[in-house]
Order: C-alpha cells, then sequence, then structure tokens
C-alpha cells in the first residue's frame, strides 16, 4: 500500500516535470515581444569555458521591441554579438561599443505559423513525458499485483493514474492553447 502512494507520487513529480519543461520551452519563443528570455540560455566563450550570457553581462529590456545587453567588461562585447547572430534567433544585435542592443522585429504571419508548430511541438514532448510517467508507474503496479497486491486496489490505481494523465495533458493542450494565441496576436 505504502509502495503504491510512493509510485503515484514519483509519476506526479516526473509529469511535473515535463510540464515545468513545456512552459520553460515555450518562454524561448519569440512572440514579436521583448523578453530576456530569448537570450539567457545562450552561452558565450568567456576566457575559454562556456558561460551564460547573464553571468557575464546585464539583460534588460528598454521597451517592448527592445533588449538590451551591457557586458560588464567592453571585451566580451563581441562575443556576445556573434553568440547572438550565431543563434539563428533571426535577430540582428546592433552594437555601439558600450552595449549590445536587440530590436525584435515584428513576426511575419509565415514566422507566426512556424513559431505555433514549434509550440504545438514542445506540447507534444511533453505528453511524451507525461505517458512515459504513467508507463513507468503501471509497471510498478502490475510488478506488486504480482508480488501479492490485491488486484482491486491495482486496478483502482491504474485509473487514478489514467485520471492523473489525463489532467495533465489537459493542462499542456491549455498551455499550448495560450501560447498560440499570444503568438497569432498581431
Amino acid at each position: 500500500m505504502e509502495d503504491i502512494k510512493q509510485v503515484m507520487t514519483e509519476a506526479k513529480a516526473q509529469m511535473d516535470k515535463a510540464l515545468e519543461h513545456l512552459e520553460h520551452e515555450l518562454t524561448k519563443l519569440r512572440t514579436g515581444k521583448a523578453s530576456t528570455s530569448i537570450v539567457q540560455d545562450l552561452l558565450v566563450d568567456y576566457y575559454g569555458s562556456p558561460t551564460l550570457i547573464g553571468q557575464v553581462a546585464n539583460i534588460q529590456v528598454s521597451d517592448a521591441r527592445t533588449i538590451v545587453i551591457q557586458p560588464w567588461e567592453r571585451n566580451m562585447l563581441g562575443p556576445i554579438e556573434r553568440v547572438i547572430i550565431n543563434s539563428n534567433l533571426g535577430i540582428t544585435p546592433a552594437n555601439d561599443g558600450e552595449i549590445i542592443r536587440l530590436s525584435i522585429p515584428p513576426l511575419t504571419e509565415e514566422r507566426r505559423k512556424d513559431l505555433v508548430k514549434k509550440a504545438k511541438h514542445a506540447g507534444e514532448e511533453s505528453k511524451v513525458g507525461v505517458r512515459n510517467a504513467r508507463h513507468k508507474a503501471l509497471d510498478h503496479v502490475k510488478k506488486a499485483v504480482k508480488d501479492g497486491l490485491p488486484e482491486d486496489l491495482g486496478k483502482r490505481t491504474e485509473n487514478d493514474l489514467q485520471e492523473l494523465v489525463n489532467k495533465y495533458v489537459k493542462h499542456v493542450d491549455e498551455v499550448v492553447g495560450t501560447k498560440e494565441k499570444e503568438i497569432m496576436t498581431v
């Protein structure tokens, strides 16, 4: 009995992790508005070691369409600029010798549709993570039934797991739908 509660808790934790990953991935998608999350995961070469941009520079949003990156050391302007150009963000950095400005261009209809596809793909990956958590938990339940757990308790646990999966899949669909609406809003 205690083992079943542990299995359910672990499954829920894995499903929460899949949802967190989805939300993190969706913050990276540009929606036409400036957000520091667009560049925060980029790695820049800092004296021979890859370092997050946020650890070598101050990143701010100055207005709805502009991100300002101010390195703490002037010699980091070039490497940061190169990383942004090579990252395929679709943004060209403007370097004035002190700071780097990123002007977020308005999204075209084609780019919006492409971003919606990426959002849906991230949603599908998240659903796969949720289903994998269910699969692992079901394996534990079936093994416990073989080892002497009452069958009706095993069936009840399987049903509870399926309800949990349905709840998480519905939540993933809602999160992706919200992001899709945000992306398609002109």
